[in-house]
């Protein structure tokens, strides 16, 4: 594999101990047969006490990105004996809903997410005041020991924007129009502060409904054609790329298609050329690691990060990466 231009040390708790088993990153029917024929072959590497952990993500449905994240969280959980629990909803308050149900079945530990963390802060405070551990993964580092998690796993926002300014910077980019597919997402500002801090040209930011990939193409087709001086297009998802793509085809425009994260599409569009680079934070590692570190935690009172987030990125992904990831990203782990 060609050397990645990695931003940020990654720390981890631990080697992967268990052979990953081929999954579909689709998010239907295909995705749950292969997790429960996953689970169905598992054996626990330990033998602690049969524990139940709860994982409430902000996911959309049909997010690809996050039947990564669970699929690392389902492995690790097979092989630490931990019964699994997954649930997720965009709207904030019901997700905040989903934790306090968490709460409410006294599970031994809570992962969850912070998009939107006002929404999010009495439920955690539930959950201190009930004695469950916490770990908040992807979004939410700056919030993380506020609301009294164990740790945060994740990439800073900030940084990754700061590398994707560098790296259009390296592309001699002059304007970059940044993509937010989600109201009210913390992280996703940050990440285009982070490309304005670095980046030498200029950035427009253009806001899109998420929910709809016709409504995202057309905002983003009708910018290009009015604004041709636009040479990059920033997506903040792997989903909505190829739908950049797409607007750059309908708009008649040259600008390069970057994006933040990764899966196999985006793999794809990265070996034939359509996309310029991406910004891997490692969703697979995010989803398993906070699984090992809550069984650490009951098991042996360890903690990882001094207090400080976990890294899982960013890293700059291109085109000379793309062969020796594309197997991964097709079992979904990448």
């Amino acid at each position: 594999m060609s050397r990645f231009s990695t931003w940020v040390g990654i720390a981890v708790a631990g080697a992967l101990s268990l052979s990953l088993a081929g999954c579909s990153s689709t998010g239907g029917k295909r995705a749950e047969d292969a997790r429960a024929a996953a689970a169905a072959q598992g054996r626990a590497a330990v033998d602690t006490p049969r524990w139940t952990f709860a994982m409430i993500t902000h996911a959309g449905d049909g997010d690809t990105f996050w039947d990564i994240v669970r699929s690392g969280a389902e492995q690790a959980a097979v092989k630490d004996n931990v019964r699994f629990l997954y649930s997720h909803d965009d709207e904030a308050q019901q997700q905040a809903q989903l934790v306090d149900a968490a709460v409410d079945k006294k599970v031994d530990g809570i992962i969850v997410t912070l998009a939107k963390p006002d929404a999010m802060k009495a439920s955690l405070a539930r959950a201190r005041a009930a004695g469950i551990p916490v770990v908040t993964v992807n979004s939410g580092s700056a919030e993380s020991k506020e609301f009294g998690a164990l740790t945060h796993i994740g990439q800073d926002e900030t940084i990754a924007g700061e590398a994707v300014g560098e790296e259009l910077n390296e592309r001699g980019r002059e304007k970059a129009l940044c993509v937010l597919h989600e109201q009210g997402n913390v992280g996703h500002e940050q990440r285009c502060d982070g490309v304005e801090k670095t980046f030498d040209g200029t950035v427009v930011r253009l806001h899109v409904n998420g929910t709809s990939m016709p409504d995202v193409q057309s905002a983003i087709e009708a910018r290009l054609q009015s604004d041709t001086a636009v040479d990059a297009v920033v997506t903040l998802g792997a989903p909505y790329a190829d739908t950049a793509v797409k607007a750059r085809e309908g708009a008649g425009s040259d600008a390069e298609i970057d994006t933040f994260d990764l899966n196999a599409k985006v793999a794809a569009g990265l070996k034939d050329g359509s996309l310029g680079f991406a910004v891997d934070q490692q969703p697979y590692l995010q989803g398993y690691e906070a699984v090992d570190l809550l069984w650490l935690y009951r098991y042996n009172a360890d903690v990882l990060g001094g207090g400080r987030p976990v890294f899982t990125g960013p890293q700059i992904i291109t085109e000379d990466d793309a062969d020796a990831l594309e197997d991964y990203t097709q079992r979904g782990t990448r």
